[in-house]
């Protein structure tokens, strides 16, 4: 990142593009005071969308949170389904407050949401796609490579492998936020270099996603020796769909525009879209553990409480006989129950 692309970098992340500039850039290019209202209205719509999906997803996560956090017994899934929630949750808070203040113009906190909290953005969607990506493979692996996975698997190896994805994205986004303060000549040459760490990383991590999502797709689907689907196979394949629809978008918008940089009307309203399908990613997240959980039960012949219906949701046993009847009630067994946390 040079000096003259730093700015238009923030801008997209934080959608750090001020009504009254914007106005002034329409005025000089379209020359028409409809044509701003159109734009104006278009962007305080797009603002209202994205403050009530992350209200929404703030919500929706903080329930999966409490429930994985306190109300549950987890296990080495369930976990990683924890952190994911964690960082989809600190994802939708910037998202929602820096939406607040662009809608009511709060001058003040807008420089404290531009250069403190930037950060935080970054952070939330490294560890995000991170976390996506190790349950993917950690699934992939459990299914290819059962006897392993079981009997030859570290103990420990969840918990030091979240432990570092969590430093490793902390690192990578204290880093990236903290490049524009550098001195000039630290800033020409190691601004480039945090970008290409950053951008390898996140390149890895979607390889990974990729390459076990189709592995796990061809085990169930194809050969010989297919496996028989369980609500764990569409909780990890339906997030990790969502995912690659609203939310990789983001990354590639994020790292294209230090390299084209774009000041268009268009190109902005693509932004606040991009920003706006990033909530809707980190919303859906609840959603789906939920809707799997409850799909084909019969809710009129018995109570289910939300943290039933999320342990269906991580339930790695095919279903037999009636759908909802093949485990008892409050004592189903998670995938990898049988591994504690580890």
């Amino acid at each position: 990142m040079s000096w003259a692309l730093w700015p238009t970098t923030e801008a997209f992340l934080s959608t750090d593009m001020t009504v009254t500039a914007w106005e002034t850039n329409l005025t000089t290019t379209n020359g028409s005071d409809q044509a701003i209202y159109q734009h104006y209205t278009e962007f305080i719509i797009l603002q209202l969308l994205t403050a009530i999906m992350a209200l929404v997803g703030l919500a929706g996560n903080a329930v999966v949170l409490w429930l994985l956090g306190f109300r549950m017994r987890r296990n080495a899934f369930s976990v990683y389904i924890l952190n994911l929630a964690g960082a989809d949750f600190l994802f939708l808070c910037y998202r929602f407050m820096h939406s607040l203040v662009l809608l009511f113009d709060f001058k003040i906190f807008f420089r404290v949401t531009h250069r403190f909290l930037l950060p935080v953005l970054t952070f939330a969607y490294i560890s995000g796609l991170s976390f996506l990506s190790a349950i993917s493979t950690e699934r992939c692996l459990s299914v290819l490579w059962p006897i392993w996975y079981r009997c030859r698997r570290p103990r420990h190896m969840s918990a030091v492998m979240r432990a570092l994805l969590w430093v490793l994205s902390l690192l990578l986004s204290i880093l990236e936020g903290n490049c524009g303060f550098l001195s000039r000549n630290m800033h020409y040459f190691w601004c480039p270099v945090l970008d290409f760490i950053t951008v390898a990383w996140l390149i890895l991590l979607f390889v990974l996603l990729s390459g076990s999502s189709l592995a796990l797709m061809t085990r169930l689907l194809c050969g010989s020796y297919r496996l028989l689907p369980t609500r764990l196979y569409m909780t990890i394949g339906i997030t990790v769909l969502v995912f690659l629809l609203c939310c990789l978008p983001f990354g590639i918008h994020w790292f294209l525009i230090v390299w084209f940089p774009n000041k268009s009307s268009t190109f902005f309203h693509l932004s606040m879209m991009v920003v706006l399908l990033s909530c809707v990613n980190s919303c859906a997240n609840p959603i789906i553990y939920f809707f799997v959980g409850s799909f084909r039960q019969r809710w009129w012949k018995r109570r289910h409480t939300l943290r039933l219906v999320l342990q269906r949701a991580l339930q790695d046993t095919p279903e037999v006989d009636e759908p909802g009847e093949s485990l008892p009630g409050e004592t189903l067994d998670m995938s990898g129950s049988n591994l504690g946390q580890g």
